[in-house]
């Protein structure tokens, strides 16, 4: 816009008439062009986004896509995790056998455990919760040693003892986890 001497009235290129100002009015309109380095970049709604700043945010969101799909657990569970939980039960029909001063057994096979106590003479299988019948996750391998017919039973008698020690085997894959338990009624779990 131009600046107008003063006390003249000015027009500007629409035709319109600019106001006076007095000389001190301590305005001066900066013009920025080419000329003072300055390079106008102009863009609107209307342009979008180009082909390369597209294909850079979908790598982006793939990879972080590929990162939360190789953090995710496996939905079978850890082998490691599965003789936890073995082990956590068979050390709990150890003590089931001392409070209830009853025998208490756990019988494992390459399917799965279950534990059973002793009731007028005969094994009947333990209804409560952690101590059902479980079944090993898919994938997962068991090797009993000392298991005659594919099936073998440790028997805790009411003060805790064991009437054998036993070692099973878990694998999956390259994992691979070892639960001891022995004669003493203990049990410890390797990985």
């Amino acid at each position: 816009m131009p600046t107008s001497a003063p006390g003249s009235n000015a027009t500007d290129p629409r035709g319109a008439v600019q106001a006076k100002r007095p000389a001190g009015h301590g305005f001066t309109p900066v013009r920025r062009s080419a000329e003072h380095g300055f390079t106008p970049v102009r863009r609107s709604a209307e342009h979008g986004f180009t082909l390369v700043e597209l294909m850079v945010v979908v790598v982006v969101i793939a990879l972080a896509a590929a990162v939360a799909v190789y953090a995710m657990p496996d939905p079978r569970g850890r082998v490691a995790d599965e003789a936890a939980r073995f082990g956590l039960r068979a050390r709990a029909a150890h003590d089931a056998a001392i409070v209830g001063g009853r025998s208490v057994s756990l019988w494992i096979t390459p399917g799965g455990y279950g534990f059973d106590q002793r009731v007028a003479g005969a094994w009947t299988p333990m209804a409560d919760t952690p101590m059902r019948v479980t079944r090993w996750n898919d994938g997962t391998a068991a090797r009993i040693d000392g298991a005659t017919g594919g099936r073998l039973r440790v028997v805790f008698d009411p003060t805790g003892l064991a009437d054998r020690a036993a070692q099973v085997v878990l694998t999956r894959g390259p994992a691979r986890a070892v639960i001891d338990v022995a004669a003493d009624g203990s049990v410890r779990v390797a990985s």
